[in-house]
């Protein structure tokens, strides 16, 4: 696999100097300076790619050409918003960037609920607190119906675990944990700059009353259907990213959970540019998915990989595990030997030797992931001295 670094632009502090001394073979970015839903040109798209080749590395991966929301609920200006995609999507095939991660879920990216979990070790991780979540949707956000979504152990753990201890300090950490610190970085719908994120969100839930899983699918099928001459036209590979944490949240409905839902999304559009990135950490937050056999089913529609695994709870707490979990070895060795060549980049790495003062964003540690490629690197050559 081809070892690659998501990287988020010059303004990053994280240079491309840094990751071409570490091993990085290619860089996963996006331009982030254009506001979702407007065109990518050809002459931005070249700076960027001019800025990357000029450090002795290749634009492997587009993360992301974000789909706008309209394009997902089906807003009266999808049209006009698909179209602008696949003119971005020709400008990207016209300078030879060819692999496209993007997401279908609704409003909310990926959540968490800690982004500085203390491990044993002194590092710390990304967590998902179950009862945080609750306690965020039903006290904070005050979505009408939320209690119902959890089960009787979860609100207990809610009511006497979590709420004694919620003060204004630890709401607010909440809130900027769960819709500010993991979404603004990524193009995403909140940003640090509002002045009120919250009412902000619930008016981005509202656009998608009405709409259920099925509706959801419709549109994304919509959607791919309507760029797929454009990826045959200049052979880009679409390739979603699974839905983070793979379950319905905030009464959304997610679509990218499971082998039945990436059967679903395959089949309803059955073409060869129409494929997966497989985030074994997305899908291993999950406990009904088994990520070794999901590798092994998918691995030929699979156009980009996400390197990371998380541990689920008893209790449907999750957090990132190491990247020498066996599970995630015998991922790589999937992808090693069935899809050579195929992107790879580390994700969502410890907080370790001064990371956490350095205000990296949440998830892209530097000495964290520097150590996960290496971890990784080691694994990817040990499969490969076995095959000879």
């Amino acid at each position: 696999m081809e070892k690659t670094w998501r990287w988020f632009g010059p303004n990053d502090k994280i240079t491309l100097d840094m990751l071409r001394q570490i091993g990085v073979e290619g860089i996963v970015t996006a331009l982030h300076h254009i506001p979702n839903g407007e065109i990518w040109s050809e002459e931005e798209i070249g700076k960027m790619k001019a800025l990357i080749e000029s450090h002795g590395l290749r634009w492997s991966v587009v993360e992301s050409l974000p789909v706008s929301e309209s394009i997902k609920y089906g807003g009266p200006d999808r049209e006009e918003l698909i179209e602008k995609y696949k003119v971005s999507l020709a400008n990207l095939g016209k300078a030879g960037v060819t692999t496209i991660c993007y997401n279908f879920m609704p409003v909310l990216d990926w959540a968490r609920t800690d982004l500085d979990y203390p491990n044993p070790d002194g590092t710390s991780n990304l967590y998902f607190n179950r009862a945080e979540f609750a306690y965020f949707d039903i006290h904070i956000l005050k979505r009408p119906g939320a209690e119902s979504d959890y089960d009787s152990a979860t609100l207990r753990r809610m009511r006497e675990e979590i709420a004694p201890r919620m003060d204004a300090d630890a709401e607010n950490r909440l809130v900027e944990n769960i819709i500010v610190k993991t979404q603004g970085f990524v193009n995403g719908n909140i940003s640090e700059n509002d002045l009120n994120p919250v009412e902000k969100f619930r008016s981005l839930l509202d656009l998608y009353k009405g709409i259920d899983a099925d509706a959801l699918r419709a549109n994304m099928a919509y959607f791919l259907r309507a760029i797929m001459p454009v990826c045959r036209e200049y052979g880009i590979n679409m390739c979603v990213h699974p839905d983070d944490p793979p379950m319905p949240i905030l009464g959304l409905p997610r679509i990218v959970t499971c082998d039945a839902d990436i059967e679903a999304f395959l089949n309803a559009v059955p073409d060869p540019h129409n494929g997966l990135t497989f985030c074994a950490g997305s899908l291993s937050a999950g406990a009904h998915n088994d990520v070794v056999a999901l590798a092994r089913k998918y691995a030929g529609r699979t156009h980009f990989v996400h390197a990371r695994i998380c541990n689920v709870m008893p209790n449907g707490d999750f957090k990132e595990s190491t990247h020498l979990d066996p599970r995630l070895i015998e991922v790589v060795r999937i992808f090693e030997t069935q899809r050579p060549g195929v992107p790879m980049r580390v994700d969502h790495a410890p907080l370790m030797l001064g990371d956490s003062e350095m205000g990296y964003n949440a998830g892209y540690s530097f000495h964290g992931r520097m150590l996960a490629l290496g971890m990784v690197g080691g694994i990817m050559a040990t499969i490969n001295s076995e095959q000879k």
